[in-house]
């Protein structure tokens, strides 16, 4: 069977049409059509036999911005070959723009495909693939629901992972949590049917760099006994993102053999209602010896990663990094395109936004703001996990999680969204990477 035709995709900047050297009747046909490089239009050029010869695509103004706009045209396009010309700006970018844009979650329902990509001269084609590759991985497991991901599927598929990527797993399960010491884990996964467990995954050679990363894998949220009503209950699905996303970045790395001795701790549960389901006045113990007075049921995801982080930390690793989708508060700050960035290193913060705005995978730096630690304060345990009041909710938890730090040369908390509520360049409505790119920036300019 022959191959279809491979289209041109030619990318003309906001008021560029000019400088896109199109023939005579295209330009005609472009400037009939009111077509002046508006960002995301596309428009059809005809052929002389009434079929389509191609696209033009507007990408707006560039401004040396990644040209992730593409992904626009990625998510548009019918199925077929294309090819980029034109103002594309960075090759490398724009082609991975255009590879995230055709991102479809076809699962469950019977799709359309979308379109294929020529790489363009100049694209690193393994550079492409690799972070195509983990987005796709992160959207996909975000996506699914929690009838098909619940914690033993979603073990399955983290033993799939790390067999592909010949990683070491252990895992933690059900009552053995209490027998190695990962208190806070079991209380909040133990009322689920599945048992809740911590998976543990490590890659490379032991004299590099350690580089742990931390992801809270809670299948679904009910709140526990402090209930969410139905409608905050609809996207809790994704409050496994942030083990998803730590999933996506890992693959990065490895594919990238990046050299690191690289640990990944996923913390697994299911926050349920049962009669054994941990309680509002609770005092646990946790893994780091503190007690934790709980404050509201709802808030479990610092729970689980505090014991996960703890066990980072005894190895004194040169950076832990943790993923959560954690606060309603870091949206209310920051929105959902926007994740918080918290850091004990000023400095390594910086990179990670400096890498952020150049791969179109912003983050902004939040402060661990040490005043605010008096509103974790408990009368009857060493700390409470929220905080009592309605104010500066995202940066109590991170300083929260920041108490379980204490040998880390360098600790990182995100407290991402892991969802796109409206589709943009680059990502389709649904479960989406936050992190990924801006993290993996760094860590491979640091361990290339």
């Amino acid at each position: 069977m022959a191959q279809p035709k491979i289209l041109p995709l030619v990318f003309v900047e906001e008021g560029g049409l000019a400088a896109a050297a199109l023939a005579k009747p295209q330009a005609q046909w472009a400037a009939a059509n009111g077509f002046s490089g508006q960002r995301g239009r596309l428009l059809a050029m005809p052929s002389a036999t009434g079929g389509i010869d191609g696209y033009l695509f507007g990408t707006g103004a560039l401004s040396g911005r990644p040209a992730l706009v593409a992904g626009l045209a990625g998510a548009a396009l019918d199925p077929g070959r294309y090819r980029l010309e034109g103002a594309i700006g960075d090759p490398t970018y724009a082609a991975l723009g255009f590879r995230l844009g055709t991102y479809r979650f076809n699962r469950y329902k019977t799709g359309r495909a979308g379109p294929d990509l020529i790489l363009p001269k100049g694209a690193d084609a393994a550079e492409v693939a690799r972070l195509t590759d983990a987005a796709f991985l992160a959207r996909d497991l975000i996506n699914t629901p929690p009838n098909d991901l619940g914690p033993d599927a979603f073990e399955r598929e983290i033993r799939a992972f790390a067999t592909r990527h010949k990683m070491k797993l252990k895992a933690i399960v059900g009552d053995d949590l209490l027998k190695q010491n990962f208190p806070m884990i079991h209380a909040v996964g133990r009322a689920n049917a599945e048992a809740p467990r911590l998976l543990d995954l490590t890659w490379g050679r032991a004299g590099d760099p350690k580089i742990t990363l931390v992801g809270k894998g809670v299948t679904f949220d009910t709140g526990g006994l402090d209930i969410k009503p139905a409608s905050s209950m609809l996207l809790m699905k994704k409050d496994m993102g942030g083990a998803a996303n730590v999933l996506g970045l890992a693959h990065a790395i490895m594919d990238a053999r990046l050299k690191v001795r690289l640990r990944v701790l996923i913390a697994v549960v299911e926050n349920s209602i049962a009669g054994n389901a941990f309680r509002p006045g609770d005092i646990l113990p946790s893994r780091s010896g503190q007690t934790v007075e709980i404050g509201n049921t709802d808030a479990e995801g610092r729970l689980i990663l505090a014991d996960a982080m703890s066990l980072a930390d005894e190895e004194s690793p040169e950076l832990i990094l943790d993923m959560a989708t954690l606060t309603g508060a870091a949206r209310t700050a920051l929105g959902p395109e926007l994740p918080p960035l918290y850091s004990t290193d000023d400095a390594l913060a910086a990179e990670l936004m400096t890498a952020g705005l150049a791969a179109d995978d912003p983050l902004w730096q939040m402060p661990l703001w040490a005043p605010y630690e008096s509103m974790l304060t408990s009368r009857i345990a060493d700390v409470n996990h929220v905080s009592q009041g309605a104010f500066a909710g995202s940066i109590t938890a991170a300083l929260f999680l920041k108490r379980f730090v204490r040998n880390a040369k360098a600790w990182v908390h995100l407290d991402i969204f892991a969802w796109a509520p409206e589709a943009r360049a680059g990502r389709p409505f649904g479960g989406t990477d936050h992190g990924i790119r801006s993290v993996y920036g760094v860590l491979k300019q640091r361990y290339s």
